[in-house]
């Protein structure tokens, strides 16, 4: 039965075929009006999401070939805020799940969830809630540094997340320039702008900074 009275657009990112395909499995499940889209890379992502149909939801995996961690949820967020986003990660760790919600994701689903679970929790998304699996309770304290740190990253505007996530790939600012067709200054006065909103006296420690918030355990999701 369908969950949803309208067509929706749901494009899935993950570069492992086999739980790609299980993925679009369990979203077509829920609908023949479900439009699905999918990318076996992030930067593909990126692209579908700038060109062709509005998507409603992303269903994103956390470890991708060119996008590792929780980068590519920052990154996703900041260019596309009014994109959902429900992370499908084979990893379980408590830590992780509440610091996706906390970086703007809506939802976390585990890969060893059934249908039903996927299919809540999409449902959910999509009416405005934050869904996680219910063993996880979001009002747990976290590190109070850690939660000062992802206000500091969440205050970048989405062009200086842009240029923080280039500077992450070691570009220089002539490259960055040429990557986001602007001036050289402007691409300083974003930096400038960066290490002034993250506390830190240079981009090496930015990127120090953000690799510390990203950076998750891969042991699990390493085939992914």
């Amino acid at each position: 039965m369908a969950i949803l009275a309208t067509d929706t657009s749901i494009l899935i990112v993950d570069d492992h075929p086999l739980y790609r395909e299980a993925l679009v499995s369990a979203v077509r499940s829920l609908g023949d009006h479900i439009h699905i889209r999918v990318s076996g890379t992030f930067d593909e992502a990126i692209v579908s999401l700038n060109e062709g149909e509005e998507k409603d939801l992303v269903l994103l995996d956390l470890h991708m070939p060119d996008s590792k961690g929780l980068s590519g949820l920052s990154q996703m967020r900041a260019r596309f805020p009014s994109v959902p986003v429900i992370i499908v990660s084979a990893t379980e760790d408590p830590a992780t799940i509440r610091k996706s919600i906390a970086m703007g994701a809506s939802g976390y689903v585990r890969k060893s969830s059934d249908i039903e679970q996927m299919r809540v929790a999409i449902q959910k998304v999509l009416s405005g809630e934050i869904y996680t699996p219910a063993d996880i309770d979001l009002n747990v304290n976290a590190d109070g540094e850690e939660t000062e740190l992802i206000e500091r990253l969440n205050s970048l505007t989405p062009q200086q997340t842009r240029v923080l996530g280039m500077l992450g790939k070691g570009l220089l600012n002539k490259q960055i320039a040429y990557e986001l067709s602007v001036s050289e200054a402007t691409v300083k006065a974003h930096v400038s702008a960066i290490l002034l909103k993250l506390r830190v006296d240079s981009r090496t420690q930015a990127v120090i900074m953000v690799n510390s918030l990203t950076n998750i355990d891969s042991a699990v999701d390493g085939a992914t």
